[in-house]
């Protein structure tokens, strides 16, 4: 049993020889003074696997951190921080620090690079108060719906006057299809679609008769006009 832990100690020693106590500073500005006002902040790499807590004057120390590329992001709770690459290497050699933007790629590493340790400002406060909106009469008319409603009021206010100005056969003709699709309506909604469909089927097929008895009319009229002037000739 001695051998194993033996190996086991000599392992983790190893491991720690090539691991790399990352160190680093935040720097109090306007946005964030004091260690009061950043609150229970921590500094992680990629998003928690590592992570370190921030002393009073600002300084951080992630412990034990292995060779590879990392994201070193600051988890404050009213507090943007910007986001850093940081590549430590295996040899006995400072890491390598540049700055990140969310969403791009880890390879290629960006050109220019940032000095150890890194110093984080905070950018702003996080925001979380949305305000109410106002109420707006203009967006309000904006509205579809709205739109719809006072098309139809108008409607409603004007029919008198157009009912009042149309002509009578017109008139009568309006009346009779008004009232055939009340009872069209009224069958539909009543459960009666054989009754409904029958009188729509009724109205659709007495339109074009009403549209080809209004020329005969107008022709046999216009013929006994004609007769009637030339029995007054003679």
């Amino acid at each position: 049993m001695r051998i194993p832990l033996t190996l086991f100690a000599l392992a983790s020693s190893c491991v720690s020889a090539l691991a790399l106590d990352l160190k680093g500073r935040i720097q109090w500005n306007q946005h964030c003074p004091s260690l009061h006002e950043l609150g229970q902040a921590k500094v992680v790499l990629d998003n928690g696997k590592l992570r370190g807590g921030v002393t009073r004057d600002g300084s951080f120390v992630i412990p034990d951190v292995p060779a590879g590329t990392y994201v070193l992001s600051v988890l404050a709770h009213d507090h943007q921080f910007d986001q850093l690459r940081i590549d430590v290497f295996e040899a006995d050699t400072l890491p390598e620090v540049r700055p990140y933007f969310p969403g791009t790629p880890l390879s290629p590493a960006a050109a220019g690079t940032l000095p150890y340790p890194p110093v984080l400002g905070a950018k702003g406060r996080h925001d979380y108060f949305v305000p109410r909106e106002a109420f707006n009469v203009l967006a309000m008319f904006k509205n579809p719906m709205m739109m719809m409603m006072l098309g139809a009021g108008v409607l409603v206010l004007l029919m008198p006057t157009m009912m009042k100005n149309m002509d009578p056969e017109v008139m009568e003709d309006f009346k009779e299809r008004h009232a055939k699709m009340t009872n069209i309506q009224n069958s539909l909604q009543s459960g009666d679609l054989a009754s409904g469909f029958s009188q729509l089927l009724a109205a659709s097929g007495d339109e074009p008769k009403a549209a080809a008895s209004g020329p005969s009319k107008g022709a046999s009229s216009g013929g006994a006009k004609q007769r009637n002037g030339k029995n007054k000739r003679r």
